[in-house]
Order: C-alpha cells, then structure tokens, then sequence
C-alpha cells in the first residue's frame, strides 16, 4: 500500500490518542493510546497496559479483540484504528487478520527507535517494521509532524530520558 499522509480530518482523533498516551504515561506505562472510529462515533479507545508485566496488552491489540467480537466484518472493513506510535508486527498482524481498515499512525516506528537509541535504552526484542510489511493490504498514513514533538516528549518522559535538544523527525 502506498504509504500517505494524515488528512486535517485525522489530527482530531489523532490527538485524542495522544491523550490516551499521556494518560498511560501517568499512570506508570508506556505513552501509547488509540481509538476505533466508524464514521463519526469512537466505538472503542484504549491506552497501554504493559507495565504488570503482560507486553501484549498493547490498545491496537484491544481494539483488533473488541472489533472480531462486536462488529461485523463489514463494519471492521469501514473502521479506521487512530494510533499515538506505529502498530508493532504483533498488532499490525491482528488488524490484518480481524479486517479493520485504514490505520493513522502520529509516529513511526523507526522514529522511536531512533529515539530509544538517541536515549542509549535498550533495543527492542521486536523488529520495529513498517505496517505493510506486516499486513500489506492496509491503507495506512502517517506520521502526523504536527504531533510528533510532544509524542517524543512523552516517550522521553516515560524513559526517564532528556527531551532536549536532538531530532525530533
């Protein structure tokens, strides 16, 4: 899929989910948060639950698990999934494979590698790849520049981090 830009439409529910994220960040988790749309309403939001222990309690999981149980697969066809940070391959592979649509994304994946890096943190132990590469028949756009300043404040807040200077893009 061709990769594209959030539309100004998108940056409304794009914020939210960095409330979502901001939310998880005072809470003692990882800054992540995201929310299911279909048309106008938010059927379902969500924000990261990692920090007792369970890594797979990731809100894009949540939502791909809430949608196979409450929508039809018309509806999941429709739906668009808004994310603070760019699905991991564990999330990316169950929006695939539950058939939700469209998926906009606030930061890249590799972004905040580079970030984790920049902030000497440990690596990953999941390849950060792109969407597609994952699930190549969704539509996805993103990153959304206008958000990812306070993204990357958040996640250097949770690292423990500096948030000043460096790359922010």
């Amino acid at each position: 899929m061709i990769l594209r830009n959030p539309v100004p439409d998108d940056l409304p529910f794009l914020r939210r989910c960095v409330t979502l994220a901001r939310h998880a960040v005072e809470v003692g988790d990882e800054p992540f948060g995201s929310l299911l749309r279909l048309g106008d309403d938010i059927l379902f939001e969500d924000r990261n639950h990692v920090s007792g222990g369970d890594h797979t309690r990731h809100p894009e999981f949540a939502i791909a698990r809430w949608a196979a149980e409450n929508l039809t697969p018309e509806q999941r066809g429709a739906a668009v999934v808004y994310t603070s940070g760019e699905h991991c391959p564990m999330c990316s592979a169950a929006h695939a494979w539950v058939g939700l649509g469209r998926i906009v994304y606030a930061v890249g994946s590799i972004q905040l590698l580079q970030w984790r890096r920049e902030w000497d943190l440990p690596e990953p132990p999941v390849a950060p790849l792109p969407i597609n590469a994952v699930a190549p028949g969704v539509e996805v756009a993103g990153p959304a520049p206008e958000l990812v300043d306070e993204v990357r404040a958040l996640h250097a807040q949770s690292a423990g981090a500096e948030t000043a200077p460096g790359p922010s893009h």
